[in-house]
């Protein structure tokens, strides 16, 4: 009998072991399943709080597509050709300066293959904002670091999503490159027409206000109206840095403000979603839907106070902005 019960304790400590090894793995699965593509930035704009708060409640990204507007893309790199529930990650490409589909880098030619991981990466474990959106990779210039002259073919790369925003449900526009100038007022181009009119079409346009840390300015494109333009405060920290002035309509933890800018991508799809789920009326939010989203971005932010500018600036908290239209579930 003793030695009965000493194989049944024996059995039974080595099944709490393997019980224990189990959980510690599965939750190691779960861990690495939502690992943030940029942990601290996502922390500190509440993303991950807002992935666990509405887990139940939104998809983060299916139905939407984020277009991608920058120098191109090594489109073999393993993020762009995965797979995500039989949905390929890349749904479409374009190159509006050779006219063709093939969106690869040329030239200088390189930004664009890593624009699209904060906002949109699904793969190896890492998990961009809007991690279950899709990508259209619009090559409109040579390279991310540009000239107004490169407005031709940037106003040709809009046009195009203009023609085919409905077809490939892309409701947000990712404009990356920066001139690397302090414009303290828009620079007119064939691009402002377009964004007036994927504006009033109620796509989402933002591009980064760069990183040489002006006071005065902030690079073209993001200077022009109806592009948002984004700037940063330092991870971790509300403090604001990098380029920024009076026409900055919002600001994202990040380590270079097109981080910052694809994170706010992420984040207008996910309020998108939100909106829609809830049928929340943002009529009174703003006179068309990227306005109002903006809007709520704004009134739920964090205020952060700039001595460099004298003016302060709302800080993305991504769960506050969902809190107003979906509540507490």
């Amino acid at each position: 009998m003793k030695l009965a019960n000493g194989i049944y304790h024996v059995l039974q400590r080595r099944l709490s072991a393997i019980l224990l090894t189990i959980a510690l793995l599965s939750t190691s699965i779960i861990s690495h399943a939502e690992d943030p593509a940029e942990r601290v930035e996502f922390t500190h704009a509440r993303i991950t709080d807002a992935w666990k708060t509405y887990a139940n409640v939104l998809t983060f990204g299916k139905g939407q597509t984020l277009a991608l507007v920058d120098d191109g893309c090594n489109m073999s790199m393993p993020e762009w050709t995965a797979i995500i529930d039989g949905q390929p990650k890349v749904l479409v490409s374009y190159d509006s300066v050779d006219g063709d589909n093939n969106p690869k880098h040329e030239g200088k030619g390189y930004h664009g293959s890593t624009i699209g991981i904060p906002s949109s990466v699904n793969y190896n474990g890492k998990r961009g904002v809007a991690y279950n959106d899709q990508v259209a990779v619009i090559r409109a210039l040579e390279c991310c670091h540009c000239n107004v002259k490169d407005s031709t073919t940037l106003a040709a790369g809009l046009q195009w999503v203009l023609e085919n925003h409905k077809k490939y449900r892309i409701t947000t526009v990712n404009v990356a490159p920066v001139d690397d100038l302090a414009h303290d007022k828009p620079v007119p181009t064939e691009i402002d027409d377009k964004l007036t009119k994927l504006r009033e079409s109620n796509v989402w346009v933002s591009a980064p206000t760069g990183n040489h840390g002006f006071t005065n300015g902030i690079s073209w494109p993001s200077s022009q109206p109806n592009c948002f333009a984004i700037g940063a405060v330092k991870t971790g920290k509300d403090e604001v840095y990098l380029d920024r002035h009076a026409k900055v309509d919002l600001v994202v933890p990040a380590a270079a403000t097109s981080s910052s800018n694809a994170i706010a991508c992420g984040a207008a799809i996910l309020l998108r979603e939100a909106i829609e789920k809830a049928n929340y009326d943002w009529k009174a939010d703003g006179k068309n839907l990227p306005e109002a989203m903006l809007a709520i971005m704004q009134k739920t932010g964090k205020k952060v106070e700039d001595p460099a500018t004298n003016r302060s600036y709302q800080r993305l908290d991504v769960q506050a902005a969902l809190e107003h239209v979906l509540g507490k579930p």
